[in-house]
């Protein structure tokens, strides 16, 4: 099983009209295409040193801790602002229409740690590059950023001050 895509339920006008959401929900479902899915992400890094596996909040969390306990690492949640509560460092990206804060607690990350960034889908790259921003803040040396799918035609690599970017699945629409 490698393509992944067909696990993927595409639903018109959500959030909004014009929008096609991609939809993982029938992935994670099915417990062989999630395994082959953590599979994958593990066999792309496993000759790398992890330390930490960040995932972004929310979709990014589901695939995250798996990775992390497949690699034998420690799992590192990035979330929106106001809902870490400990002390946290932040950055503010821009929406399409507004702004957004992502956060992390000041402690999450030790310096040179050795860091896997994770997410769901890379889109338009905003939350993608606010995390990788934060995880350098924190300076930790990112050795890797995967994602599931990735939306082509959104130009995200663009805005993302990273060029390895592991994607299970590429949609060029």
């Amino acid at each position: 099983m490698r393509d992944f895509s067909q696990f993927i339920r595409e639903v018109p006008d959500f959030p909004k009209p014009g929008i096609v959401f991609k939809d993982i929900t029938p992935l994670i479902g099915s417990p062989a295409a999630f395994h082959r899915v953590i599979d994958a992400f593990t066999l792309h890094y496993k000759y790398e040193t992890i330390d930490i596996v960040v995932g972004i909040e929310a979709r990014g969390f589901i695939f995250g801790t798996a990775l992390a306990y497949r690699l034998g690492a420690a799992f590192v949640p990035i979330r929106k602002q106001g809902k870490l509560p400990y002390k946290t460092l932040e950055t503010t990206y821009d929406l399409e229409y507004g702004t957004d804060t992502m956060a992390i607690h000041r402690d999450a990350i030790r310096k040179n740690s050795k860091v896997l960034i994770c997410d769901d889908v890379l889109a338009t790259g905003g939350t993608l590059a606010a995390s990788i921003d934060l995880v350098k803040k924190l300076e930790g040396d990112i050795v890797g950023v995967t994602v599931l799918i990735e939306l082509t035609k959104l130009n995200g690599r663009e805005k993302v001050p990273y060029d390895d970017i592991f994607s299970l699945i590429k949609y060029e629409y």
